[in-house]
């Protein structure tokens, strides 16, 4: 951890759920940082985690009453709510949620998050069922609507529960948290893309065998889309070529979708003008496809046994396509590999005419298709460069700025 935060005024508010106790977790974090850190909690939250608990952490007073008598002239809520420049919420429960969407101020929170001007930023965490409910959604929608970019859901996740459930409910951990709050300072210091198109590929391509089969792989598109969102942030033109994925699309981000290999090729080749474009080939494209696509369904043969035989074809080279054009742009790949990555990615670095490639092991579940963290090594002709585990929004914003560095 370094100073990324430093001086940064963080108001970081604890409401009654079982997570509350890893708020002091996420404030140990932030003050590590070398943010400033002022609590609230609810009257809730004090019977998870004691208010003198977050005290010593934050190294402040900790709020807990709407009215202070030891605030200016009685007006604590106001004071605070000018002062921060963040207000983090973490965990925020499904009431503290409907009261914030309904407008309400009963207690000192949500009197703050009414009187202030500043970014909030929110950590869902409640039990699956109750994160499902429409209620539910319909109160995050309506804050959604009245806050638009003034507002950040940030989780919740998905796993165990303290109940016993398995589902999406969890907050985030307090690491990922921390990232997001980098992430979202970093975004009014830093350019440093400005004046650049990024064309972006992200998950997968599916290759049909018929009009109700295809040919595709586990690809999530999470790191492509983390990308797309961090070289916006950097003041980017973005484009983002996408196959098919259950993702939102990014703040500032222009977004085309596809479903083949092939058609991820014309979009990207459409979409590349100049020499200082950079293009991104962070899709999982198929390398074949069915050399015939049947018109109709595939029917299963009658008996036990029966073997089907399908010829395929290679798909296009995107990534070498693009670099072996003649005035090519900033060109990076990925190499997703299971073993030997670093040998793998070298070879393609230089086999590929690539300016960057950024390796991963996919073999390992913690950093793999699916997961929410990824690790990587960067590779150029002339450096090698490993950075560690974390969240795929946080590695995101290192990877572009190492491309920033070698552009």
């Amino acid at each position: 951890m370094g100073a990324k935060l430093a001086g940064k005024k963080i108001l970081l508010g604890i409401t009654g759920g079982i997570a509350a106790y890893k708020a002091a977790e996420l404030c140990r974090y932030l003050t590590k940082e070398d943010a400033e850190v002022r609590v609230v909690m609810t009257v809730g939250a004090q019977q998870f985690i004691t208010p003198l608990t977050m005290q010593a952490l934050s190294g402040n007073p900790v709020h807990t009453e709407l009215l202070d008598p030891e605030a200016e002239a009685g007006m604590g809520h106001i004071e605070l709510a000018k002062w921060a420049d963040l207000i983090l919420v973490a965990p925020a429960t499904a009431d503290f949620i409907a009261r914030y969407a309904a407008g309400m101020a009963g207690d000192l929170l949500n009197t703050i998050l009414l009187a202030t001007t500043s970014h909030v930023m929110i950590a869902p965490a409640m039990n699956q069922a109750m994160w499902l409910n429409q209620l539910t959604q319909r109160n995050i929608n309506t804050l959604k609507s009245a806050l638009g970019d003034c507002l950040g859901i940030v989780g919740p996740d998905k796993g165990e529960q303290a109940c016993g459930d398995v589902g999406p409910g969890r907050m985030i951990e307090p690491i990922d948290i921390c990232d997001y709050v980098k992430s979202f300072f970093s975004v009014e210091t830093s350019s440093l893309l400005a004046h650049r198109k990024v064309v972006i590929s992200a998950g997968p391509t599916q290759e049909a065998l018929d009009p109700v089969r295809y040919i595709s792989n586990h690809s999530s598109g999470k790191m492509g889309y983390a990308l797309a969102a961090s070289c916006a942030k950097e003041g980017a033109e973005v484009v983002l070529v996408s196959g098919p994925t259950k993702l939102e699309t990014p703040k500032g981000v222009r977004r085309l979708d596809v479903l083949s290999a092939i058609d991820m090729k014309d979009a990207v080749l459409s979409q590349i003008d100049s020499p200082k474009d950079i293009f991104i080939s962070c899709a999982a494209v198929a390398d074949y496809r069915p050399q015939i696509a049947q018109q109709t369904k595939i029917k299963k043969k009658p008996g036990e046994g029966e073997i089907m035989t399908i010829t395929l074809e290679q798909n296009p080279d995107i990534v070498a396509t693009v670099a072996s054009k003649e005035n090519k742009p900033f060109t990076v790949g990925f190499a997703a590999e299971t073993n030997d990555v670093l040998a793998y990615a070298r070879d393609k670095l230089q086999r590929k005419n690539l300016d960057m490639i950024i390796a991963n092991d996919v073999s390992n579940p913690e950093i793999g298709f699916n997961s929410d963290h990824n690790a990587a090594w960067v590779l150029t002709a002339s450096e090698e460069k490993v950075l560690p585990k974390q969240s795929k929004d946080s590695l995101a914003d290192e990877l572009v700025r190492e491309i920033a560095r070698h552009l």
